[in-house]
């Protein structure tokens, strides 16, 4: 009987388990944040309890997992809502390489070491840093490197440049392209936008030309 118990136990939380996940979304099964990670562990180890541990009832074993379920729902809307928000829950990007040149400061505040730095690199085809134009680490941990173009196909940058996500202006992101805010908002003016919170996303192509998103009404 204990082990039809465990069985049908087994079974029960699977199906709960899948209706979790489909209702947390889909952002839990791809690339995972350092939140979407803990919670991931913390489902997993409440999931084995609850098969485990017979003498527990199977709904009172799904509580916490349900709790847990909520918490990052509710993280998750409100983190839409507010890009500073989003940037402390799931962190922002950092460049650890801008054209050939390593960010050291950089390095040490994502306690990133070379010998990782490096690895990395080789393994996107890419011989030496020197012929690196942007490495940038992603909230998600992976390394996104661009390559310097070639003397022929030479340019100020090489890779779409996102300026302008949900309304805030990028910075950095600016700054990466070599552009201000002031050549950004005038050129978001000639395309008839004067309210920047209602642009979705703007980034600048390959060919120079900004491609704007704007919200739906």
């Amino acid at each position: 009987m204990e082990v039809l118990t465990i069985v049908l136990r087994t079974i029960l939380v699977y199906l709960f388990l899948l209706i979790i996940l489909r209702v947390m979304g889909k952002r839990e099964i791809g690339e995972l944040s350092v939140l979407d990670f803990v919670v991931s562990i913390m489902i997993a180890e409440l999931a084995v309890v609850s098969i485990d541990n017979v003498t527990i009832p199977v709904f009172e074993a799904f509580t916490p997992i349900i709790v847990l379920s909520i918490i990052q729902i509710v993280l998750a809307y409100l983190s839409l809502k507010s890009p500073k928000l989003r940037h402390l829950i799931d962190g922002k990007p950092a460049v650890l390489i801008k054209d050939g040149k390593i960010n050291e400061k950089e390095m040490k505040k994502q306690r990133y070491n070379f010998d990782d730095l490096l690895m990395q690199i080789r393994e996107k085809d890419i011989k030496d840093v020197s012929d690196v134009e942007f490495a940038i680490l992603e909230p998600s941990g992976d390394l996104s490197v661009f390559e310097k173009p070639n003397e022929e196909d030479e340019q100020e940058y090489s890779y779409p440049i996102p300026l302008v996500i949900d309304g805030e202006i990028q910075i950095e992101q600016l700054g990466m392209a070599n552009k201000d805010e002031l050549w950004l908002r005038r050129e978001l003016r000639k395309a008839g936008i004067d309210n920047l919170k209602a642009v979705s996303y703007c980034v600048l192509q390959e060919n120079g030309i900004l491609y704007i998103d704007l919200k739906e009404e």
